[in-house]
């Protein structure tokens, strides 16, 4: 198991951008995103600056032991409404098991706890089954399904949108905290 101390999330930093850029082009990264062709250095350097900036998003880093391994996004950020939608990827892949799962509840607690959502929803392939199943682990409902939705590889796919609510993320996050992590002090 791993240690919660072992994981931070961090503001997404102007030193952060040629990584991101090489995360993002990664073809394990990309065949899960709507955009999944290149992201030219041009582009890149495009939404770079903007993201460092946009009052209605928020990108983060996810770290393990001080070092940068995953990405996380919140946008579309409504405090009207309370809700925003969100996703992530491990952008390296010499993590260790659970970091995902370690990485979901990082993001979940910074978005009701940090952000003061009351609705954090994310769309995902119907193909990408183990990211779905992981959003249900976590108390995510499903809201919907995008029939046909999204045109990927001349094919439509099917997306299927998610969504947790704050007052379900409170009531299972000591147990998922528990199943994610080792107590601290454990050996």
């Amino acid at each position: 198991m791993l240690r919660h101390s072992d994981f931070s999330l961090r503001p997404l930093a102007p030193s952060d951008k040629e990584m991101i850029l090489a995360w993002r082009n990664a073809d394990r990264v990309r065949i899960n995103m709507y955009n999944d062709r290149l992201i030219t250095p041009e582009e890149h350097e495009g939404w770079f600056p903007q993201a460092l900036v946009d009052k209605s998003a928020r990108y983060m880093i996810f770290e393990w032991k001080c070092g940068p391994v995953g990405f996380v996004s919140f946008t579309g950020i409504n405090h009207e409404h309370g809700r925003c939608i969100w996703a992530f990827y491990l952008g390296e892949t010499d993590v260790p098991k659970g970091s995902g799962s370690a990485m979901e509840y990082f993001a979940l607690t910074y978005a009701f706890e940090h952000l003061d959502i009351r609705k954090l929803s994310c769309e995902v392939f119907a193909f990408n089954t183990g990211v779905i199943k992981l959003h249900e682990k976590f108390g995510f409902v499903h809201e919907g399904r995008f029939v046909k939705h999204h045109l990927k590889n001349g094919a439509y796919e099917d997306i299927v949108r998610l969504a947790q609510f704050r007052e379900n993320w409170e009531q299972r996050k000591a147990s998922l905290k528990s199943r994610c992590f080792v107590p601290e002090g454990a050996c």
